[in-house]
Order: structure tokens, then sequence, then C-alpha cells
């Protein structure tokens, strides 16, 4: 079992204790995300669903107005904006202090978040590389930036994904990027290894059997697997139907090093975490 070292990020100038580990609750502003329950449309729906989440114990609340399912239809900027502007003004009305970040792979919607809602971390599904202007923009507002690895983009990801070596591929994609941001000032990083994006599934059970080595970076690991087809085709059933096999690739990725779950049902989650740092607790000590 992957011991977790202190790891901490800066949220709203608040230290936030990484080493026992932290559950990121999904808030889905779309039409369009793959799995249907996560949906929230209406500001009443948007309300119950921030409610219920931090009522089961979220640390972090994610937000998101760009669905990134395989074929996923484009959103303009525009209507991301519009999207979680409406999101964000419930938010913030039923839950000031709540700690927010916003999946966006776009400069100028992170920029409106933070600068006009305070929303404290940035969540990137494209680590940089579908807008030059991220690096930067992130540097310039001082927030802890979540980079993903994917190969292709949301649109083509899935139509022939190819490693010649997996692991090494993307600790390179990795090091690349965190010495770029270094390089511009950015303090707090978060990798997250990108389970379901440019993988089969193959892939993604490679990936997660190798993740502790991801621990070479002395960065917060994210994992984010909640009801992903790894778990629905591999056992052929459906998201409506994966809580079981999330919970269990939750409680793995834990054992393997993950600092923070991102996911759909969070009272689970939490629970998974609980009872592996119970486990942790009772480790002898050399």
């Amino acid at each position: 079992m992957t011991e977790l070292q202190h790891r901490y990020i800066n949220v709203n100038g608040r230290l936030m204790d990484l080493t026992q580990p932290r559950v990121m609750g999904i808030l889905n502003v779309t039409p369009d995300s793959f799995y249907a329950e996560s949906r929230m449309q209406t500001a009443e729906a948007v309300e119950r669903q921030v409610l219920r989440l931090l009522e089961e114990g979220a640390d972090i609340i994610d937000m998101g107005a760009y669905s990134s399912r395989p074929n996923a239809d484009h959103v303009s900027a525009q209507e991301e904006m519009e999207r979680l502007r409406r999101g964000l003004e419930v938010l913030r009305r039923v839950a000031p202090e709540a700690v927010v970040s916003v999946d966006t792979f776009r400069a100028d919607v992170a920029r409106m978040c933070v600068e006009e809602y305070g929303v404290a971390i940035i969540n990137d599904i494209a680590a940089g590389e579908m807008d030059a202007d991220m690096f930067p923009t992130v540097a310039r507002l001082g927030v802890p930036y979540v980079m993903m690895h994917m190969q292709g983009t949301p649109q083509d990801m899935q139509l022939n994904p190819h490693y010649d070596n997996l692991l090494k591929e993307v600790m390179q994609y990795f090091a690349d990027r965190v010495d770029r941001l270094r390089q511009m000032g950015v303090k707090d990083i978060v990798l997250d290894p990108g389970f379901g994006f440019g993988k089969t599934l193959d892939h993604n059970y490679e990936l997660l059997s190798q993740m502790e080595e991801l621990a070479c970076f002395g960065l917060p690991l994210l994992v984010g697997i909640s009801r992903k087809s790894m778990i629905y085709r591999l056992l052929g059933s459906t998201p409506q139907e994966s809580l079981g096999g999330t919970t269990v690739l939750n409680t793995i990725a834990l054992l393997k090093g993950a600092h923070i779950l991102r996911v759909h049902d969070v009272k689970p989650a939490v629970e998974a975490v609980k009872i592996v740092e119970k486990m942790r607790q009772q480790q002898p000590r050399p």
C-alpha cells in the first residue's frame, strides 16, 4: 500500500492538506454528460446537487459546462461561460464558502470563473493543449491547476489510441508540462492520469496497475474513474449500474496513492477514504 506523503495546495489563501485524501464532487451543468443523472439543467437542480454533495462530505465541488465524453458536441466559449455563470450564481448563493473547481480547457473561461466567482482550482482535461493561453493564465491567476493526460481531443480520443510504452509516455507528457509550468511560476500542480481519455480498456487498467510510479513527481494525484466505461464495458453493464465498480476502483486508486477522488457519488467515496485511512493508521512503523 502506497503511503501518502504530505501534500498541500493553496485554495483561496488557505492550505488544503491532501495527506488525507479528499473527495471532489461532480456538478455538471451540461445537457449531454455521459452519466445522465449528473446533468443539472435548472437552478433548482443545481441547488439540490450542491447541498447533496456537501452533505455527503465533498471537500471540493467541480463544476463543468462542456461534456468531455467521446464524440461530445462542441460547445462555444460563450455558451460554456453562460452555463457556468448560471451554475456558479446558484452555488455561491447556496454555499458561499465551498471550495470550487471549474472543469474547463479554455483560458478565458477559467479567468472568468476565478475573477468573477472566486473559483479556487482550474481542472483542465487538455493540460494546456487545447488553449495556448491556459498556462500563462493559470500562472497569473495563482490558483492550483489540475492537468490531465489525454491523447487527442474529446472528439477523436477514442478512435485509435496507441502507445509504445504507456507509462513512459504518460510520465514524459507530465514531465514536459510540469517543467513549463514551473518556469512560469505555477506552484500548485495536480496530476490526473486521465482514465478513459485516449485509452483503451486495457490501457486504463495497465495505467491503474502502475499508478504509484507517478509519485516520482512529488505532486498530488487526482483520479476520475467514476462510472466510466472501463467499469461498465468490462462488466457488461451501464453507467447507472457502475457504482459498485466505481467504489472498487476508487479504493484501488487510494491504495496506489490518489490524493483526490473525482466522483459522482460522494458518500461511497468518503467511506472508501475513511476505510483506507484507518488501514494506513494500523500499518506497523519501521
